[in-house]
């Protein structure tokens, strides 16, 4: 087998143990789905290992791994690139012609003596006189004296000009144009942020409230509205779904989610009320993991598991870049817990596209920050009895804080 069959054996392989497809494959890469099947055909190798070291990253490969593909990609890329080597010389003699312009420009200084010339008009004009008498002299100077003044005049008016615009010698700044503000750019995409209970009926707020003060629990549809009238925290979770879609068909590629904690204090020591009774569900997505007690929390790519049929199955993590459209949008679960903080965060997506860059700042549906509480030792912990029509204790309900 060539280097070149090799190398896009080591390609398919890994598409082949990803499970998707180049399209899937190639939206997350911010590449066609076209230019990676031939990659694994052998019908081309990259200019660059760049793609294919993130193909390999995205499809799960370790860092010996990419290594190792890192090596096909340098021999079949050296099999392919002599005919371009061979052709490049070629090229010099096309350069060689660019030096026949500065002759062109070199016409150009024909101008300075055809100003030399300006100087013969006062002999043609001394001329016109009968005679060489000193009187004719005389009138040449009153012509040449408006040029005197004008420049005057020009030197007067620039340094007033210079007097305004420029700040004085004693540095006073108030005569100084103020710096043009940059025009802020919006991103090339919109998205959405929605607050979600683990497997849609888990989770747990913080209240400042006792029992008797606080109602059943509601939808999830409603959460976001009983928790506000509560003034609640999210207890020990947040946990959020950034929906992201592009503007147009051209990609806009994620590059990395970053967390920045606005806020740290001591967990709250408000009780703990339960919306669920150990509710779970077959599919537990994929997401990113944010641990907020850490001195500087990441966002970290981990697997989800499907055990709706009879063998469970992993489903991989998927790590930056992702890559967006209008027709192809993306979802970023994100999980953040606390246990030793009450912690204010934001997130921060990062972007670029058609040249440009940039980072979005995402916070809370109503657009303040992520609050996530850890509870305090010894608050109270309760769960809702249905039958009762009331909230009780965790030891009561079986569950312990």
């Amino acid at each position: 087998m060539g280097e070149v069959e090799e190398f896009a054996a080591r390609v398919r392989a890994l598409k082949t143990r990803d499970g998707r497809s180049y399209e899937a494959l190639g939206r997350r890469l911010g590449v066609s789905a076209s230019t990676l099947h031939r990659y694994g055909s052998g019908v081309a190798v990259p200019e660059s290992f760049a793609v294919v070291g993130r193909l390999a990253r995205l499809c799960g490969a370790g860092a010996e791994e990419v290594r190792e593909l890192e090596g096909h990609w340098r021999r079949a890329d050296l099999v392919r690139r002599p005919p371009a080597r061979a052709g490049a010389p070629a090229e010099p003699p096309a350069q060689d012609t660019g030096p026949a312009e500065p002759p062109a420009q070199n016409t150009s200084p024909a101008q300075p003596p055809a100003q030399n010339t300006g100087p013969a008009e006062p002999p043609a004009q001394g001329a016109a006189p009968p005679g060489p008498e000193p009187v004719v002299v005389t009138p040449a100077r009153p012509r040449r004296k408006p040029w005197l003044v004008g420049g005057a005049v020009l030197a007067v008016v620039a340094l007033v000009l210079g007097a305004v615009l420029l700040p004085g010698r004693g540095g006073e700044p108030r005569h100084r144009a103020a710096p043009e503000a940059k025009p802020v750019t919006a991103p090339p995409f919109t998205y959405t942020v929605a607050s979600l209970w683990e497997n849609g009926c888990g989770h747990t707020y913080l209240a400042d409230r006792p029992p008797a003060r606080v109602g059943a629990p509601p939808v999830p549809a409603d959460a976001a509205r009983w928790a506000g009238a509560l003034g609640a925290v999210d207890g020990g979770q947040t946990l959020v779904r950034i929906s992201v879609q592009g503007k147009g068909a051209s990609a806009v590629v994620l590059q990395g989610l970053h967390v920045r904690v606005v806020g740290r204090a001591e967990p709250l020591p408000w009780a703990a009320y339960r919306m669920d009774e150990g509710c779970g569900g077959a599919v537990t997505p994929r997401r990113f993991t944010v641990d907020l007690d850490a001195p500087r929390p990441l966002a970290r790519s981990v697997d989800g598991y499907d055990a709706s049929g009879q063998e469970g199955r992993t489903i991989p993590a998927v790590s930056f870049p992702y890559a967006v459209t209008a027709a192809e949008p993306e979802e970023l679960l994100v999980s953040a817990r606390a246990a030793g903080c009450d912690c204010r965060w934001f997130l921060e997506l990062e972007w670029s596209a058609e040249g440009r860059s940039g980072a979005v700042r995402i916070g809370a549906p109503d657009g303040k920050a992520f609050r996530t509480s850890g509870r305090a030792k010894g608050s109270p912990v309760h769960a809702y009895d249905p039958a009762k029509g009331l909230w009780i204790t965790g030891a009561e309900s079986g569950q312990g804080g």
